[in-house]
């Protein structure tokens, strides 16, 4: 049996699309383990690890009825506390975000008997919901691949609610106990910054630097990161890993979808892709991109957990996607 943890908030979400229209369900931690059960994979278990509030813990657990192998017994709500999220999307990639509820942090004592995992999805939406000693722990006590998102430490959340991309200024203490970091190209700008702040020298752009992501990669991969992705939109995913002992960057494109009707997720199950493929075919990271890429697509396709697909037919589209057009 091949376990596969996803930790992170699952956040009562009332989303307004780009065109719209209002949408409201649990998020973040649903996408990725609703996709992976849905590959319909044997002898593959999923085990979201999420604290909720205790009134919602029944409600959010009903979402995974029907999905074949997701553990449940790690959504827990001891604390009585839960992320609430409302998501207003001004374009088809950027939204404007405020936080009115707060997960208490998954810590290493979440994680005690999920040390024979496979492979740890780590998808927090704010800087406090993942602890450090998390991560820590697992490195020591597990063999399991650690995939981490930097949305999560790239993320504040002011006194007002508001939520604002803030600077990665402690990265360097979390990046020797992550094996595979993802983010995308706002979050790799506001990890990869100067000393001191110099004004319009951090002027984001919506084009990849590849320069300066290129010197980035090779920090991260220098303090123990196995490979860097940056999602750069519909464009695809750049991919930095290395090679006998030389960097290797590769351009893994988007694969094309039609009408975009909802991106809410999508990040999330490019993760959960990626941890699906780590576990398959360990280093294969071109690979493993290739997988988020599909999970991410498909996640744009409507409203609800339907758009993701079996392992056969979203293998289909990988090979429609890339070896049909390479």
């Amino acid at each position: 049996m091949k376990k596969i943890a996803i930790l992170g908030p699952i956040p009562k979400d009332h989303i307004v699309t780009h065109q719209g229209e209002e949408i409201q369900k649990w998020g973040c931690v649903t996408h990725p383990v609703i996709a992976l059960s849905t590959l319909g994979v044997r002898q593959l278990q999923v085990l979201p690890v999420a604290h909720v509030r205790k009134g919602d813990q029944k409600a959010v657990k009903e979402v995974f009825k029907g999905y074949r192998g997701v553990n449940l017994a790690h959504i827990t709500s001891k604390l009585d506390q839960g992320d609430i999220i409302s998501l207003k999307f001004v374009d088809q990639n950027n939204r404007l975000e405020r936080q009115t509820g707060f997960m208490d942090p998954i810590t290493s004592a979440d994680l005690t008997r999920l040390t024979d995992c496979k492979a740890f999805v780590f998808i927090p939406i704010s800087d406090y919901e993942v602890s450090l000693d998390a991560l820590m722990f697992l490195k020591k006590k597990s063999k399991g691949t650690i995939i981490f998102d930097a949305h999560g430490p790239t993320t504040a959340c002011l006194a007002n609610g508001e939520r604002q991309r803030k600077f990665w200024v402690d990265r360097d203490q979390w990046l020797p106990y992550i094996d595979v970091l993802k983010m995308n190209l706002e979050e790799a700008q506001t990890s990869w910054f100067k000393k001191e702040y110099e004004g319009n020298d951090f002027a984001l752009s919506e084009e990849p630097d590849r320069v300066k992501l290129r010197e980035f990669a090779r920090h991260c991969l220098k303090l123990g990161v196995k490979c860097v992705y940056v999602t750069v939109d519909s464009r695809g995913c750049l991919a930095y890993f290395k090679k006998g002992g030389r960097l290797q960057e590769h351009m893994v494109p988007a694969i094309k979808v039609g009408k975009v009707i909802d991106t809410t997720g999508c990040g999330d199950s490019f993760a959960g892709g990626v941890g699906f493929a780590l576990t398959q075919w360990p280093g294969d990271f071109v690979k493993a991109a290739r997988y988020g890429n599909a999970l991410g697509a498909l996640r744009t396709q409507g409203k609800t957990f339907a758009v993701f697909k079996s392992l056969a037919e979203t293998e289909q589209i990988i090979r429609q996607g890339y070896i049909a057009n390479s």
